[in-house]
């Protein structure tokens, strides 16, 4: 279980370390939710599979 990952923040312009702030177990899988601590943006992965933009 991953607490912490380095993501790419596309509200701060820069590489930040999102902290997991939820997760849960769907029908589709594990969804996972994910915050930026400098600006708060976060973003969504579902088995793996992320909503943030490509």
């Amino acid at each position: 279980m991953v607490l912490e990952k380095d993501v790419d923040c596309p509200a701060c312009g820069e590489t930040n370390a999102f902290y997991r702030t939820a997760a849960t177990t769907l029908h589709l899988g594990e969804k996972t939710k994910w915050r930026c601590p400098e600006c708060g943006f976060g973003y969504v992965e579902i088995n793996g599979i992320s909503t943030l933009s490509a």
